[in-house]
């Protein structure tokens, strides 16, 4: 069966603003991969920006997007949030963090009008940021006997199979990353045609 082991994601941070009704909101974006990354983001930019009313934000991370969390900062409840995370969403992106700063300007915008400032902000400044396709793989060390080592290598050149890394011993020893749509196709080949060793590496 068909699947799609692709997702989406940007490849650096970018910066954007507007105004409306005299607010100020200035939009960053950034990848990350940890919520760890989100907190030092969160964190600079609260100390550069300490004057400004709120900090708004939201992030996913995971290839899967299985962490997702959104914070209105004294906003009416998911009147900014909640709108940062679903532009991300509608863009089909993950590991990536929005972080919408506000200087208030006077004027009360109400909650349908924040709703859609903060999801302009969200919009406006991951259109300025480049977005990339990544693949989800999975990681295995493979153990080769030389005489088979150019009928592997014709093989992973065959499957586009990544190479991580390659050494020598009394076999060559291969960590290879194969996309998870190919990973039947890999193994059935390797049993099949190879006496190899192969083990697969967990990851983290």
């Amino acid at each position: 069966m068909l699947f799609s082991d692709t997702y989406k994601e940007i490849q650096s941070s970018a910066q954007d603003s507007l105004r409306e009704r005299g607010s100020k909101f200035i939009a960053f974006a950034y990848p990350v991969k940890s919520e760890n990354e989100v907190k030092k983001y969160l964190h600079d930019l609260r100390s550069e920006y300490s004057d400004a009313t709120h900090h708004c934000y939201a992030y996913i991370l995971n290839p899967d997007k299985s962490a997702q969390k959104s914070s209105d900062d004294g906003e009416p409840s998911n009147s900014a949030g909640k709108p940062i995370l679903r532009t991300i969403l509608s863009m089909d992106l993950t590991n990536t963090l929005v972080i919408v700063v506000r200087y208030f300007g006077g004027t009360m915008l109400g909650i349908p009008g924040l709703i859609q400032a903060y999801g302009d902000a969200a919009k406006l400044v991951l259109k300025n940021a480049q977005v990339i396709e990544q693949y989800m793989e999975s990681h295995f060390e493979i153990l080769v006997d030389f005489e088979l080592e150019s009928h592997v290598y014709a093989l992973i050149k065959k499957l586009e199979i990544r190479i991580i890394s390659q050494d020598y011993s009394d076999k060559v020893i291969l960590k290879v990353a194969v996309r998870n749509s190919k990973l039947n196709e890999f193994k059935s080949a390797m049993d099949k045609n190879y006496k190899v060793e192969i083990k697969e590496i967990k990851k983290g």
